[in-house]
C-alpha cells in the first residue's frame, strides 16, 4: 500500500508485529485533550486505498483503556478515491486532561474489502434463524417488558 508524506515530520504507518491487521497511525504533533474534548489530529500522510477496499480508522485499545482516549467516529472511513490527509478525530472520555507527545500512535488503519452493489428495494428479505431479533436479543437474562 502506498502512503504519501505531506509533512517532513510525518511517520510511515507501521504494523507492530508481522501479520497484524492494523497499521499504527502516528501523529507528528503533541496533543492535549481536556475531558470530553474532541480534536481532529493530523497524521501528515495521505494513502492510496486500493479500489474495492475501504480503510477503517479504529481506536487503539491501550489509549482507550489507560487514558480514555478513543476515535470519536469509530471507525472512520477512508474511501479508495480519497487522496487527502488522513485525520483522526480523537475524544477524551476520561475525567482528566491527557497530553500525548509527538509521534504517539493515535489510531490504527485496517484495510478491508467491501461490497459495492447498488442498493435496491425488495418486497421481502431472505429469512434467517435470527430474524428480527435485535438489540439485547442474545443476552442471558432478558429484562421483562413490564419493567419499561
Amino acid at each position: 500500500m502506498k502512503f504519501k508524506r505531506l509533512r517532513d515530520d510525518a511517520c510511515l504507518p507501521e504494523q507492530a508485529h508481522p501479520g497484524d491487521a492494523g497499521y499504527d497511525l502516528i501523529s507528528p504533533d503533541s496533543i492535549t485533550l481536556a475531558p470530553t474534548q474532541k480534536k481532529l489530529v493530523s497524521t501528515g500522510i495521505a494513502v492510496a486505498i486500493p479500489e474495492g477496499f475501504v480503510g477503517l480508522v479504529c481506536p487503539r485499545s491501550g489509549l482507550a483503556l489507560k487514558m480514555g482516549i478513543t476515535v470519536l467516529n469509530a471507525p472512520g472511513i477512508i474511501d479508495s478515491g480519497y487522496r487527502g490527509e488522513v485525520g483522526v478525530v480523537l475524544v477524551n472520555l476520561g475525567s482528566q486532561d491527557v497530553s500525548l507527545p509527538k509521534r504517539t500512535k493515535v489510531a490504527q488503519l485496517v484495510v478491508v474489502p467491501f461490497h459495492s452493489d447498488s442498493p435496491e428495494w425488495a418486497d421481502e428479505l431472505d429469512e434467517t434463524q435470527r430474524g428480527e431479533n435485535g438489540f439485547g436479543s442474545t443476552t442471558l437474562h432478558k429484562i421483562s417488558e413490564d419493567v419499561w
